[in-house]
């Protein structure tokens, strides 16, 4: 009986270890270099703590993290505009929370839909997918020129 407790503590203690998501937290000295990586999509949420439409979306970026878990070139991003001011004037940011799709470093696409996981991961791998054509067909040309 007792070694079920503690394998059943062990289980608990660690499972969060596990479980944890792939949100990335962007600041004023990561932005920058991250969205710019080649042939990535960056997923931002642009966010402060203030906010009651941020905190309302509970732990739905969290869960939009875990779902695009394993997706090859997404990376799901948080940038706190409380914090790191800097980074949401350069990204034009007006209002919380705003959801932005960066590829190569350029804006793509701004989210304006539905607030539920599938929504948001159907967006983002619809227009991840767009930026990533448009950037091969964009390097096709370049290379035709030359």
């Amino acid at each position: 009986m007792r070694n079920g407790i503690h394998l059943f503590l062990f289980v608990l203690l660690t499972f969060p270890l596990f479980s944890h998501s792939e949100v990335i937290t962007l600041t004023s000295d990561t932005f920058s270099d991250k969205i710019k990586e080649k042939d990535t999509a960056w997923f931002v949420k642009f966010c402060v703590p203030w906010c009651k439409h941020c905190k309302n979306l509970g732990t739905l970026w969290d869960d939009l993290g875990k779902a695009i878990e394993g997706t090859d070139e997404i990376e799901i991003g948080e940038v706190d505009c409380g914090t790191d001011k800097p980074v949401c004037s350069k990204a034009d940011i007006h209002s919380y929370p705003t959801f932005k799709l960066f590829y190569d470093g350029e804006e793509v696409a701004r989210y304006r839909g539905s607030r539920d996981v599938d929504s948001l991961k159907n967006f983002v791998l619809e227009e991840a997918d767009k930026a990533a054509t448009n950037a091969q067909a964009q390097q096709l040309d370049s290379d035709r020129e030359l």
